[in-house]
């Protein structure tokens, strides 16, 4: 069975989402199957997902996807080359899958292409030393780095967040034999707080939820997706986010020495003085960032190392993820999996206690994993606690495929 790999958050997911996996369908065929890798109870601009896991990848199944994978968290709480990377490699290892649909803003994949090979370049490297020595933040550092070796338009496609993301999935691709595929992106843009042609932005829902506009965020969200969302706040585990646990994080922040921040600073820029100083008595999360950013470092960049020291997560992730773990599947999705178990390069868990009898490198990851989810915990209004990561297993839906 031909299979197309969409890589997402759903945090929460919406039309736009929705959207896609119907366009990959269009595109590939009607029975092409639909494996999206998605990101757990983290987020890459370093934040908590507002609903858990199994109920987005649930909603994801309800709506069109067929198998969802977990993007384990040291990648989806990484930079977008890390994040990609290591999505990709699960789409990879799982040996099903021929392309990978995702949107842009340009709509076309092959300038895309063209600018990560050009990013893959030694004379790039060299280029991008040099505009880094200037003092300017790294992506204004590599646009420019990149547009002494690429035409006026193929060098805009790094100014667009989608293509940006775009540009990275092609960088992972090559070689992989699994072809990119632009689609055109509808609606608001990517961190738009409002709606455009009743397709809003993940930023948009998430912003009316933390207004208290619910009914407004449900009306954006797919069915499925607010259907889930409200069970979930009925548990109490909805919406998940830093101003139910601001205090936890900033207790376990105070903790860590010098050395522990300088760990993550994997440019080796000095960053982690100054997040060892504020940390130390910051009063609120804002408080710790606007001290510690300059011009040099993205928001999003501070708030992953703020994350990533929280949970204990090394400075980067490793090379690959060590197992392909389902979080849901239909019909479709299980004959996908059956296929996996002879194409895929990574162990496949679907009972999370085999876990236990792979190697120690897959144990220490989920370890990892099952850590990340009872601090996630915290950051739930409730307290019910979120699913035991050790006894559940994922969400399988009968018939109806996609």
């Amino acid at each position: 069975m031909a299979a197309a790999g969409i890589i997402a958050e759903y945090n929460p997911l919406h039309m736009g989402h929705a959207y896609l996996m119907a366009e990959a369908r269009r595109r590939l065929g009607p029975d092409t199957g639909i494996v999206c890798v998605m990101s757990g109870y983290y987020v890459q601009r370093g934040d908590f997902a507002v609903a858990g896991k199994f109920a987005r990848a649930a909603a994801a199944v309800r709506s069109g996807a067929d198998l969802v994978l977990e993007l384990p968290v040291p990648w989806a709480l990484s930079s977008a080359e890390g994040f990609a990377a290591g999505a990709v490699e699960l789409l990879k290892a799982a040996g099903v899958v021929s392309h990978l649909v995702f949107g842009s803003e340009g709509g076309d994949s092959a300038p895309l292409v063209r600018c990560a090979e050009a990013l893959c370049s030694e004379d790039f490297s060299r280029r991008l030393r040099e505009e880094l020595k200037k003092g300017d933040s790294f992506p204004a550092a590599r646009q420019r780095a990149a547009a002494a070796l690429l035409s006026g338009e193929d060098a805009k496609a790094l100014e667009r967040p989608n293509d940006t993301l775009g540009v990275e999935y092609c960088k992972a691709l090559r070689g992989s034999g699994i072809r990119p595929v632009a689609v055109p992106r509808r609606g608001a843009g990517h961190g738009s707080v409002s709606a455009g042609d009743g397709f809003a932005s993940a930023s948009a829902v998430r912003a009316l939820l933390r207004r208290g506009e619910e009914s407004a965020a449900l009306s954006l969200m797919v069915p499925a997706m607010a259907e889930a969302y409200q069970e979930e706040r009925a548990a109490g585990r909805a919406p998940a986010g830093l101003w139910n646990c601001e205090r936890a994080v900033l207790a376990r922040l105070r903790f860590l020495e010098e050395e522990d921040w300088a760990a993550q600073d994997t440019g080796n820029e000095g960053l982690y003085r100054r997040f060892a100083r504020s940390a130390g008595s910051a009063a609120s999360l804002e408080e710790l960032l606007e001290t510690v950013k300059t011009k040099r470092y993205p928001l999003a960049r501070l708030r992953r190392t703020v994350f990533r020291a929280y949970l204990g997560l090394p400075p980067a992730p490793p090379e690959r993820p060590a197992y392909l773990r389902v979080l849901a599947a239909n019909e479709r999705g299980t004959a996908l999996l059956a296929g996996m178990r002879t194409a895929a390069s990574l162990p496949v868990l679907t009972k999370p206690a085999a876990v236990r009898r792979l190697p120690g490198e897959a144990q220490r990851l989920f370890a990892l994993e099952a850590r990340a989810g009872r601090l996630y915990a915290l950051a739930c209004p409730g307290p019910a606690a979120v699913p035991d990561e050790w006894r559940t297993g994922p969400v399988i839906f009968k018939g109806g495929a996609g």
